[in-house]
């Protein structure tokens, strides 16, 4: 395969993807406490993640806490929590297939055509799994950017972007790219089959030959 650079790559973006979606999803620095005013003495600094807060003291002690009830979370960080859970479960099965569609795997046979199908379909996984990533870290983004720039909201309650956005943004970045790779190597791998097998020409049966031939139609001479 002259395209066998393509796969690694896409592979290895797509499982650096997905570990960072995982970590995103579990890290609780989405929304972290904003530092505002003249006050250098800070002892708290607050997080925020999908399933937990967390309070550091002093840059020494850190106790974290799970959200108890899951009907008063926000509606925001309910729908966060289900897109990120869905792209983790969409990067596995993709790295999966992938995986599957490997030169050397022997799973699914010898058969370039169904390898290159199965990187195609990792590669639309991946693409999927990157959007689903973007959304919630987008969407958190921009309300954490409102409201800090509200002046109606507390100080106190005032948040700046958590090192997890930044992470998630990373990870859709790989997982783009990722997804682009594995297509771009199903397209390829189809378009040198096209050139490789051409199309058979169509061939006249002999019948309709025969029939289309001309006939010489017979001329008469007459002597005088």
């Amino acid at each position: 395969m002259a395209f066998y650079p393509l796969q690694i790559a896409g592979l290895v973006l797509g499982f650096l993807g997905m570990v960072g979606t995982l970590a995103t999803t579990l890290l609780p620095q989405w929304r972290v406490s904003a530092f505002i005013g003249s006050n250098i003495i800070i002892f708290e600094r607050l997080w925020e993640g999908l399933w937990m807060n967390c309070i550091q003291q002093a840059k020494v002690r850190l106790q974290c806490k799970f959200y108890t009830s899951l009907l008063a979370l926000p509606p925001v960080l309910e729908a966060a929590r289900a897109l990120m859970c869905v792209a983790v479960a969409l990067s596995v099965i993709a790295l999966i297939i992938g995986v599957c569609g490997m030169r050397q795997t022997q799973c699914t046979g010898s058969s370039e055509r169904v390898k290159a199908y199965l990187l195609g379909t990792s590669g639309v996984l991946f693409l999927l799994t990157g959007l689903f990533v973007l959304i919630p870290v987008c969407w958190t983004a921009h309300i954490i950017i409102r409201d800090f720039y509200d002046p109606a909201v507390n100080i106190g309650q005032k948040r700046e972007l958590g090192a997890a956005l930044f992470l998630g943004w990373a990870s859709t970045a790989g997982l783009f790219i990722a997804g682009g790779l594995l297509c771009g190597y199903c397209c390829c791998n189809r378009k040198k089959r096209r050139h490789k097998y051409p199309a058979p020409a169509y061939c006249v049966p002999p019948g309709e030959k025969r029939r289309n031939v001309p006939v010489p139609s017979k001329t008469t001479t007459s002597y005088v």
